[in-house]
């Protein structure tokens, strides 16, 4: 039995193409991936993103848990309502999950974890409370839902929606958050484009989505989530990074705090490890599309193909393939290599991502 979103019916009522997405039954899309990708470069989209997994921190002692726990320093949080992007590794300097922190209080840090390791970092981050014994509670909230307003018309159409919001919203930066009534309204988003991500109790999620519906925000699904993502350079976990992989060599090095004297799980093996490959993008100059796993053939290789896609697709904003490849570190930006596609050696230029940001072609 597949997991269900409180947007579930919601999602049929609009005729979307409904998927298994790691246990979750989710939409594909609403009748068109592509006119949903440009709605949201040009003007405003929604995401039904309630399987990811709301978890609340809440008791004494929890930033100085935090600062082992992830590889980014939760001490830049000072200020209410700011987010955190970061990882969590495993002793190896592995990648058990990327994820948001929010600090709220000195009592109480909000966390957003990736649904298909939900579970597995529920566990863990337990795992770890347990063996420093500080008075906390562990809090998943499945009573949330969560839904993403995307686009340079995303802010605007929430206000329209939420009256008051706009008073309260309107000079948070990016990475910045507030609540008004029952919702959590983040700035924040994985498409490259502005826009809010709202946290809203799971009870009052259809007739948001109705209304935002209604002020024309189109509904848009995992399609057009990729392929924006994808643009917009943002790493996706189980293809750009995993547990074997480092933050260093997934692109990630922004989002790990080596200076500090503060130790963290997972930063002897970062600091130990030589950093050999490095997260770098692609664009496709033969005709073709580059995909995950394809293998990428450079000057550098020590083996011919040591190169690999991580994610890869056609770009609809650039009306090119684009891709991101784990490559040798001594590869640079500009550079002629070669993809592997059905047993042909099809040209590529490395470039510097992202390839798209805020409706701009970058590359």
């Amino acid at each position: 039995m597949l997991k269900t979103t409180p947007l579930n019916q919601a999602h049929r009522d609009m005729n979307a193409k409904m998927v298994d997405f790691g246990g979750w039954d989710m939409p594909l899309h609403y009748g068109s991936q592509l006119d949903e990708h440009h709605k949201v470069r040009q003007d405003a989209g929604m995401f039904d993103v309630s399987h990811m997994l709301v978890v609340d921190i809440q008791g004494e002692h929890v930033r100085n848990f935090l600062r082992q726990l992830v590889a980014n320093n939760v001490d830049k949080l000072t200020v209410s309502g700011k987010a955190l992007y970061t990882c969590m590794l495993n002793p190896d300097g592995g990648i058990i999950d990327d994820l948001i922190i929010y600090f709220l209080s000195e009592t109480w840090f909000r966390l957003v974890v990736n649904a298909g390791t939900a579970d597995k970092d529920i566990a863990w981050i337990t795992l770890q409370r347990d063996k420093s014994a500080p008075d906390f509670d562990i809090k998943p909230r499945r009573d949330l839902a969560m839904i993403a307003v995307q686009g340079p018309n995303a802010r605007t159409k929430v206000w329209q929606v939420i009256p008051g919001t706009q008073a309260v919203t309107e000079n948070l930066k990016q990475f910045q958050s507030t609540a008004f009534d029952q919702y959590f309204i983040a700035r924040t988003g994985y498409t490259g484009e502005d826009g809010f991500e709202i946290i809203l109790p799971a009870s009052d999620a259809v007739d948001f989505w109705k209304k935002l519906h209604t002020a024309g925000v189109a509904p848009a699904g995992l399609g057009a989530r990729d392929t924006l993502r994808l643009e917009a350079g943002m790493n996706l976990y189980g293809q750009d990074m995993d547990e074997t992989t480092n933050p260093l060599e997934s692109g990630l090095a922004w989002t790990v705090d080596l200076k500090s004297e503060r130790d963290f799980i997972g930063k002897q093996a970062l600091l130990q490890t030589p950093i050999k490959r490095q997260l770098a993008g692609l664009l496709l100059l033969d005709k073709g599309v580059l995909r995950s796993h394809q293998k990428v053939i450079t000057q550098h290789d020590q083996n011919e193909g040591e190169g690999e896609i991580t994610s890869g697709g056609f770009s609809p904003t650039i009306n090119q393939s684009i891709a991101l490849a784990r490559i040798p570190v001594e590869v640079t930006v500009g550079e002629d290599v070669h993809v592997l596609v059905r047993d042909k050696k099809l040209a590529a230029k490395v470039v510097k991502y992202p390839f798209v940001r805020n409706g701009q072609i970058l590359v």
